[in-house]
């Protein structure tokens, strides 16, 4: 292909020269996806993953940066055609959500997005805000691989306390006027997951469950690396100091990521789920 687009070149074949470009510029992509894949290469990696989203302190401003996190990582999975379920909502009083949960399904999923969990910090005009003056939001995004039946994760029933309460989120009649949404606590770890998405009440619980051991799991990953004790110490303040990404919308426009330094000064693209820059340059960071 080289000495083609150099004997087009030579003859000013432009037409020849544009075609071998964009056979190049495809090449270059194809490589560039090899190269990131041999970066996902462990165990976890290839397995789905739950993404669990905390308003942080500031009442409606914070819980609406929440929904738009939420919406970003959505957006960013329809695009590219991945599967994505709502798990699980707690809606904000006025707008946005105090909590949620989701899951992706797709090739990769886990290792593309496990250095995504951390604090997120938004700074903008507030739109909730008569005196149109600027806020700063907090939001916590935690990334959890889906378990696959592989693995076997130990759980004992007296460790566990189940509640059951009434849906508030969508559904339908029938699961706003009955208790079938769950909520399971392990009382050892003080782990907590819920599910409302579905009518069944014993689906919901299977839901759960299959939470609570990705859960577990990644708790006991956490401990064997010595890392928990950081982690649950910055879960603890979603606040000032522990932020892993500003998305800036005044006084300037920027997205910059604090561990990587990449930045976009096009944070309402990024918004809409281009994050794949960011995601890159994690990976790159962590296999520096």
């Amino acid at each position: 292909m080289y000495d083609i687009f150099i004997l087009a070149k030579d003859e000013n074949n432009n037409q020849i020269l544009e075609e071998t470009l964009i056979k190049f510029k495809s090449l270059k992509d194809d490589f560039k996806k090899l190269e990131i894949k041999c970066f996902l290469s462990n165990d976890n990696d290839t397995l789905d993953c739950y993404l669990e989203f905390h308003a942080g302190a500031g009442g409606t401003e914070s819980q609406d940066w929440a929904e738009m996190l939420r919406r970003m990582y959505m957006k960013w999975a329809s695009n590219k055609k991945y599967g994505v379920e709502l798990i699980s909502e707690h809606r904000g009083d006025e707008a946005g959500i105090k909590s949620s949960v989701i899951k992706i399904s797709g090739d990769y999923i886990y290792g593309f997005l496990k250095s995504e969990s951390g604090i997120h910090r938004l700074v903008r005009i507030s739109p909730f805000d008569s005196g149109a003056r600027r806020h700063t939001s907090f939001a916590s995004v935690w990334i959890y691989p889906v378990i696959d039946e592989n693995i076997d994760i130990e759980i004992i029933e007296k460790d566990l306390r189940v509640d059951t309460y009434r849906s508030s989120g969508a559904g339908g009649q029938h699961v706003n006027t009955t208790d079938s949404a769950v909520r399971i606590t392990h009382i050892p770890t003080k782990i907590v997951v819920q599910c409302q998405n579905e009518r069944s009440q014993h689906k919901n619980k299977e839901t759960c469950m299959n939470m609570l051991k990705a859960r577990l799991y990644e708790f006991e990953l956490q401990k064997k690396e010595k890392e928990n004790s950081k982690i649950e110490n910055s879960k603890s303040d979603i606040g000032w100091g522990h932020q892993i990404r500003s998305y800036i919308l005044h006084p300037y426009r920027l997205v910059k990521d604090n561990r990587t330094g990449f930045e976009n000064s096009n944070p309402d693209k990024v918004l809409d789920g281009e994050i794949d820059k960011f995601l890159e340059n994690s990976l790159y960071k962590i296999n520096a």
